[in-house]
């Protein structure tokens, strides 16, 4: 593997000469084929091993699983952090969330902040490049009329704009929130359903039109509150509650519950691959299955310790599975290191398209990954304002700061994180801090007025109480 810490143009470019990407690639738009189709679908609150192929014990994923064994699994990909707003705005724009302050916000309920709608994102530049842009699904980046999808380059948006939703109801804390671009809607059914009926639809839809298309898919599954598809009885009890009670759930859910949003999302997953295949586009579409952070309460995050809002592996590493017919092999596995801002330059670079100079991606093309090789070694950077977690990776090693703890974890070795290194191996630890704190001094300082996901959550109920009493 590579050893050089620092990523440059020339390097990534280098690295994709080596493999044969830039020139041979079949799926790569100068190379006389179509652009490839992209369907990304993201999970929400998906810890590491919640699917059987990953090793999840008390229920199968079988369809999930079927992309598996036709693709790529990556069993070191990471969220941009540990919580949903912030790994979306890494996601969306392709660069380290710190860099804008709506990537300092989570939750997002409490201030009038969003994605600027001057900012390239992937659906942006995308467009450029000639595709047709939907998301379907869970937005949770800003509200109307200042923020929204339809006004961040995508085409078509259809879901919800909070960070979830009652499964029945689709109401956040007893508001409304199911949208058709920018028109509030009503629908009956279970969100997972009605998000996979969605999908399909546009993808026929799209199919027919000679232009190439990206797809977000963000599912809310298997995000609280904790319904199963029959646990309407659940919703209705919930919703008799007050205010943002009606969504936290916090005495809601079992372990068998769990398994049933999984799996149903795992069956409109299959649902969704089989409407691509059978209308014939399934050689010229890449798919990605992935989540958004690590998983919360019923997860599994085996060998991880850690869950959604700590920078312990648990709360940042995630499934992810490609599948991308002329690049990946058939039930083939990938150590290297990838994180979600690493998909905007894949897909754009693939697609054709170009990056806007002023705004470079914190991320690589991961392409020879894909194909089986290495990526140049890089850092890897979090930090989260609840306790003070700091946290980056560098090869084996991770440095991690939880309040005034601090540790040097061999995560290959160690995954579990249970052995801290600091002392045995100080030279590296006092290199990791410092790369850390050199890396932090060029994003935006953390903000004082923003929250956390570990705020106190009666604080917040109150908040909601009383602005809707006003």
């Amino acid at each position: 593997m590579n050893k050089t810490n620092s990523i440059d143009r020339r390097t990534v470019l280098a690295g994709l000469a080596a493999t044969g990407i830039a020139a041979t690639s079949p799926l790569h738009a100068g190379s006389g084929r179509k652009q490839p189709n992209f369907l990304f679908i993201m999970a929400d609150d998906l810890g590491y091993a919640d699917l059987s192929c990953y090793g999840r014990r008390d229920y199968r994923t079988p369809h999930i699983d079927a992309l598996a064994d036709r693709g790529m699994s990556f069993t070191s990909a990471y969220a941009n952090s540990a919580v949903c707003t912030a790994t979306r705005v890494g996601l969306i724009t392709g660069r380290y969330q710190y860099r804008l302050p709506v990537g300092l916000e989570e939750p997002l309920a409490l201030r009038k902040i969003g994605l600027p709608p001057e900012h390239p994102t992937v659906a942006s530049l995308l467009r450029k490049a000639g595709y047709h842009t939907s998301l379907n699904g869970k937005w949770h980046m800003g509200q109307l009329p200042d923020y929204g999808p339809l006004k961040s380059g995508y085409d078509e948006f259809w879901g919800i704009r909070n960070g979830g939703v009652d499964y029945f109801t689709h109401d956040f804390a007893h508001m409304p929130d199911l949208w058709d671009g920018e028109t509030l809607i009503e629908e009956t059914g279970y969100l997972t359903d009605l998000l996979a009926d969605r999908a399909i639809e546009t993808i026929s839809e799209q199919s027919k039109r000679d232009q190439p298309w990206f797809m977000s898919l963000h599912f809310t599954a298997p995000h609280w509150p904790w319904e199963g598809p029959d646990d309407k009885a659940e919703s209705d009890r919930l919703n008799a509650l007050p205010g943002m009670f009606a969504m936290m759930d916090w005495d809601g859910g079992s372990l068998a519950t769990y398994a049933e949003m999984v799996t149903r999302l795992d069956y409109q997953v299959g649902r969704i691959v089989d409407a691509v295949r059978k209308l014939g586009i399934d050689d010229n579409t890449v798919i990605v299955f992935t989540s958004d952070n690590g998983g919360e309460r019923y997860s599994d995050t085996w060998p991880f310790s850690g869950k959604k809002g700590e920078l312990l592996e648990g709360g940042l590493r995630i499934p992810a599975i490609v599948v991308w017919p002329g690049l990946t092999q058939p039930g083939t596995k990938s150590d290297a290191p990838i994180m979600s801002m690493d998909w905007l330059p894949t897909f754009v670079a693939a697609g054709g398209g170009n990056q806007d100079a002023a705004f470079p991606s914190d991320g690589l093309d991961i392409r020879p990954a894909l194909q089986g090789g290495d990526l140049p070694q890089r850092d890897l950077f979090w930090r989260y304002k609840n306790h003070g977690q700091q946290a980056m990776r560098r090869g084996r090693w991770k440095y991690l700061r939880i309040a005034d703890n601090t540790f040097l974890f061999d995560v290959i070795a160690d995954p579990l994180e249970r052995a801290n290194h600091k002392l045995r191996e100080p030279a590296i630890y006092a290199e990791l801090e410092a790369a850390w704190q050199a890396w932090d001094a060029t994003m935006l300082p953390l903000d004082p007025e923003s929250t956390t996901h570990g705020f106190e959550a009666r604080d917040m109920a109150d908040h909601i109480g009383a602005v809707s009493q006003h």
